[in-house]
């Protein structure tokens, strides 16, 4: 059972823990899609989430607190100015986890944690796709004509 268990240790020391959360949750606001492992990320969610709720009132005391958090000043700028003002309606759930499967070295269960308003940028790699296929359709006309 999991009783009087407050977080997953990890196996690291205190202070490399600290240093993991703060490396993984400032790379997650940055990318806002992580892959990493399972035990991770669900450790992850639990620290990106409560900074995600203390972004959403603007406020010096909450910036405060959530730069003493994260490493770079600018990530904390985003966090304020785009990723909390789009989570404003959501009471919770700011992050979703999904399943890749297992890593080959070692069948650690990897997944990737992204926030839940993350759009893939699919319509740059149509555009891409597109002109691709123009400039070949051209090359080939030119061969021929």
């Amino acid at each position: 059972m999991k009783h009087k268990r407050g977080f997953n240790p990890l196996e690291r020391m205190a202070a490399h823990r600290k240093a993991l959360h703060r490396n993984m949750v400032t790379s997650l606001f940055r990318y806002e899609r992580i892959r990493t492992t399972k035990a991770k990320a669900l450790e992850i969610r639990r620290s990106a989430e409560k900074l995600i709720t203390r972004a959403k009132i603007d406020s010096v005391h909450n910036r405060r607190i959530v730069s003493s958090r994260l490493f770079d000043e600018g990530i904390v700028a985003k966090l304020f100015t785009d990723i909390a003002p789009r989570m404003k309606e959501r009471p919770g759930g700011y992050t979703r986890i999904l399943k890749l499967g297992e890593r080959a070295g070692d069948a650690a269960e990897i997944v990737i944690l992204e926030l839940v308003d993350y759009k893939l940028k699919t319509e740059e790699t149509s555009d891409k796709q597109a002109k691709k296929a123009a400039k070949k359709e051209k090359e080939q006309a030119g061969a021929t004509g």
